[in-house]
């Protein structure tokens, strides 16, 4: 079962109203995610992000489904729980929000977002060197990277973005940096 699947089945086994407490434990325990630790994104900065969930809960009444409790995390955290389950076995770490959202041992790349997801830095992990002796990304990678709006930057030693606009890069952004990455895994490493 996929992350979303075990969240769903979990919420759906409650006979009770679910809470905002109900909601950051599930999300920790499924996805290893401390949504205490996590800034919101409302312009309600000053209220609690639990405040913050439980007037979105209100809003829905008794009866939610864990498809909507994911979009109230990404309206008010800008973590897609959908779309991180549907990276469970690409074989790319993500680490976002301060903390290591995906990662895996033999994962071949790292997407990083800096602080409020304003930047991201993509590069091999130290399993990808190791079974292939490349210490940059593969050159595929490199070009479709580039053509999206990264660049080199050799301080870090990564590809890099960053919003110019200041505001945390876009889910569909973040989903053409991972469709890259999932594509030249799929054409090139797939046996790793």
């Amino acid at each position: 079962m996929s992350k979303v699947e075990v969240m769903d089945k979990y919420l759906d086994s409650l006979e009770k109203k679910i809470d905002a407490s109900e909601i950051y434990r599930v999300v920790n325990q499924v996805f290893g995610i401390d949504l205490d630790s996590v800034s919101i994104l409302s312009p309600e900065k000053t209220k609690s992000s639990r405040v913050v969930i439980g007037s979105c809960l209100n809003h829905y009444g008794n009866k939610i489904t864990g498809k909507e409790i994911r979009k109230i995390i990404n309206q008010t955290f800008g973590i897609n729980l959908d779309g991180i389950s549907s990276l469970e076995k690409a074989k790319i770490s993500l680490f976002s929000k301060g903390q290591w959202i995906i990662r895996n041992e033999k994962d071949l790349f790292v997407v990083h977002t800096g602080s409020g997801d304003i930047d991201v830095k993509v590069f091999p992990t130290k399993y990808f060197t190791e079974q292939t002796g490349l210490e940059e990304l593969p050159k595929d990678l490199q070009q479709s990277l580039t053509r999206i709006g990264y660049h080199y930057e050799e301080k870090i030693g990564s590809f890099y973005f960053k919003n110019p606009s200041g505001q945390a890069v876009p889910d569909a952004f973040k989903g053409q940096t991972i469709g890259a990455i999932v594509e030249v895994i799929h054409n090139l490493y797939s046996h790793l």
